[in-house]
């Protein structure tokens, strides 16, 4: 093992990461810093979990903050592109200290929110800007953002940009930053056109590839179960949700991911949900109460679409369950690898009906995943469940006078005055259905179900 200060990085970098429990570098750090910190374009390969958001962020603002530049708006003098918000959210939350610590500023840029703060932080100058493709496109076509002053470019997760359709994007956004400039491409593969983009931005790069043995994964114990019903399905999945840690549970649909949060709240097992329905302020909301600490308000299950399979790392989760199986097996790795990270251990539950057998099967053949197909017994439930967290009341159903006050404006014309007393009983309506707060419980709300829009209708598709 190698100290961060052995590698190279500056006292007051490494003196951040020590404050935060981080002194020995993993593989991928000890093998890309010092090249990175020595200025060199490097291609980093390695699987979720194994520490490259520090690898870049370290030669990143280090880099930055050893050159000198001067902060000018809308010129930042570094970039790092992102598929995701959530993963741009996080990236950026891992260079704040450090960059805080070198007299630096970084901002995130990404769709899905009003670009006016953005601009707004733009415009009053950054050093560092962690960006979504089409969003900072957007940005640079309006001319807030020009790239022209870029001395480093870190591409993360390339591959996923490429699963996304972005490479066009990435490309463009490429050419417009300086070509003397350092650029670190980070990817867990070199498929779908990465090479490609290697080859044509990246000037005399090293490569790193830390493989499976030297990322530092804890346990990870695989176990399939197959169920007879979907009613038994059920009651597995509460079951696996209704222990002491923390865990993520995964459906292939958002409609499924907000009812399965809103069924499990309402049965005692505070949950918050995860998908592209969801507004970006209550994306950060519900990722906020599944990383705090219960109490301190947060809650222990996150259900989630593959939305959440990349980019969104939170501490400590014990178990991931595969409540819908995957379709790609690529798809369950990232699944998978929230739990075990960084050395913890954790285990991955995929709950299997009798005709997804042979899907699921081919699905692990092509993972490298060997796992037998078991059938569900009270031992194997205890073992993934052996204590079950306090149950959690639900709150209690209460009207909303918001709408029963619309629902008086509604009345027909010629009857009493809005807002009169005591109107007669032929003349009342009745508050529209899903008006009532079903779901909510503890206290906690899935934040999806949009509640408030009349007539129960679901945000879903809006």
């Amino acid at each position: 093992m190698s100290t961060f200060l052995e590698l190279g990085v500056p006292a007051e970098l490494a003196a951040v990461l020590a404050d935060s429990g981080k002194t020995e570098a993993f593989a991928i750090q000890r093998d890309t810093l010092p090249d990175s910190l020595a200025g060199r374009d490097l291609l980093g390969r390695g699987r979720t979990g194994s520490g490259k958001t520090i690898a870049f962020a370290l030669p990143l603002v280090a880099r930055l903050a050893a050159s000198g530049g001067q902060r000018r708006a809308g010129l930042p003098r570094g970039l790092v592109l992102a598929p995701t918000r959530e993963l741009a959210t996080q990236i950026a939350a891992t260079i704040a200290p450090l960059a805080e610590a070198a007299g630096l500023r970084v901002t995130t840029v990404f769709g899905g929110v009003s670009q006016r703060p953005q601009e707004q932080a733009l415009r009053g100058g950054v050093d560092i800007v962690v960006a979504c493709p089409g969003r900072l496109e957007d940005l640079m076509k309006q001319q807030v953002v020009r790239l022209s002053a870029i001395e480093v470019t870190v591409l993360d997760e390339a591959d996923h940009m490429a699963d996304l359709g972005f490479l066009p994007g990435v490309t463009r956004i490429l050419t417009a930053t300086p070509a003397g400039g350092q650029r670190l491409l980070f990817s867990a593969t070199l498929d779908r056109g990465i090479d490609t983009l290697a080859r044509r931005f990246l000037s005399n790069a090293v490569s790193h590839e830390v493989d499976e043995e030297s990322v530092p994964v804890g346990e990870m114990t695989h176990r399939v179960l197959v169920v007879d019903s979907t009613d038994n399905k059920t009651a597995l999945v509460r079951e696996l949700a209704s222990g002491t840690g923390r865990r993520i549970l995964f459906t292939r649909t958002k409609h499924q991911a907000k009812k399965l949060a809103k069924q499990l709240t309402a049965a005692g097992i505070p949950a918050v949900d995860l998908h592209g329905n969801l507004s970006q302020n209550a994306r950060e909301r519900n990722l906020g109460a599944f990383s705090a600490a219960p109490e301190d308000g947060g809650v222990r299950v996150l259900v989630a679409t593959d939305v959440a399979a990349r980019g969104v790392h939170v501490d400590n989760v014990d178990l991931v369950v595969h409540v819908d199986p995957p379709v790609e097996h690529k798809a369950y790795l990232h699944r998978s690898g929230r739990t075990a990270r960084a050395g913890a251990a954790g285990t991955v539950v995929t709950v299997v009906l009798p005709e997804q057998r042979r899907d699921v099967k081919d699905l692990l053949r092509k993972a490298a995943i060997t796992a037998p197909l078991e059938d569900v017994t009270t031992a194997a439930v205890t073992a993934l469940v052996p204590e079950r967290a306090p149950h959690v009341r639900p709150a209690p159903v209460q009207a909303q006078p918001q709408q029963q006050r619309q629902s008086s404006k509604q009345r027909p014309a010629g009857g009493e005055k809005h807002g009169a007393a005591n109107p007669p009983a032929r003349r009342r309506r009745r508050p529209r259905s899903g008006a009532s707060g079903a779901g909510q419980g503890g206290g906690y709300s899935t934040q999806s179900g949009q509640s408030r829009q009349g007539g129960g209708r679901s945000s879903q598709g809006r």
